[in-house]
C-alpha cells in the first residue's frame, strides 16, 4: 500500500517525470490502492467484530467496485503495453504519438471500460434468481459465492468473465510478442 502511494505521489510532484509511462503507472497504482481498500477494510472490520455475513447491498457494492477497478486496471496495463510498443518500435515518433491528450483519453477510456464492465455484471447479477436468504456466509463477497445462491444465468455470467479474461490476456501476449519480435529484428540488423 505504501509503495503504491509512493508511486502515485512521486511522479505527481516531480517535474522530471511527466512521461506517459509514469502517468499510466500512477493511475495503475491508484487503482491498486483503491482495489485493496475495497475488500480489506470490510475484511478487517468483520474480523474485529466476529461477523461473517455480508448484506446484499454491501455485496453488490463490493462486486461493482472490484470489477470496476479491476476492469480499469487491466485496460491500463494494455495501454502500458502499447506505450512500451511505441517506445521500442517507434522511438523517433514517440513524442508525437504519445501526446498528453492521447494519454488522458486512453485513461478515460480505461475508466469507462471498467464502469461498463461492472454495470453489465451488476445487471446480470440483478437478473439472477436466488433461493433462500440474500446474505452470504463469507467475509468478502465474491462472484462465485453469489453463483452458489443463484440457479439461473450463472454460467452465462461466468462465461462472460472468462471470455473477457482470455481476450485481454491474448491481447497482452500478442502485444509483447510484437515487441519481442521487433527487438529481435533490430538486433539482427546490427
Amino acid at each position: 500500500m505504501l509503495a503504491n502511494l509512493l508511486i502515485v505521489i512521486t511522479p505527481t510532484f516531480s517535474p522530471t517525470l511527466p512521461t506517459p509511462m509514469y502517468f499510466f503507472l500512477t493511475h495503475c497504482s491508484l487503482i491498486d490502492v483503491s482495489l485493496t481498500s475495497v475488500t480489506t477494510s470490510k475484511l478487517i472490520a468483520d474480523l474485529l467484530y466476529q461477523r461473517r455475513i455480508i448484506s446484499w447491498g454491501a455485496c453488490l457494492t463490493q462486486i461493482f467496485l472490484e470489477h470496476f477497478l479491476g476492469g480499469s486496471e487491466i485496460v491500463i496495463i494494455i495501454i502500458m503495453a502499447y506505450d512500451h510498443y511505441v517506445t521500442i518500435c517507434k522511438p523517433l515518433h514517440y513524442t508525437t504519438i504519445m501526446r498528453q491528450e492521447l494519454c488522458q483519453l486512453l485513461v478515460v477510456v480505461a475508466w469507462m471500460r471498467g464502469i461498463l464492465h461492472a454495470m453489465v455484471l451488476i445487471h446480470f447479477i440483478l437478473t439472477l434468481t436466488f433461493c433462500g436468504s440474500n446474505d452470504t456466509d463469507h467475509l468478502v463477497c465474491d462472484f462465485f459465492s453469489l453463483l452458489k445462491l443463484a440457479y439461473r444465468l450463472g454460467t452465462l455470467v461466468a462465461a462472460n468473465n472468462g471470455a473477457m479474461c482470455k481476450l485481454i490476456f491474448s491481447m497482452l501476449l500478442i502485444s509483447y510478442r510484437v515487441i519481442l519480435s521487433s527487438l529481435k529484428s533490430y538486433g539482427s540488423e546490427e
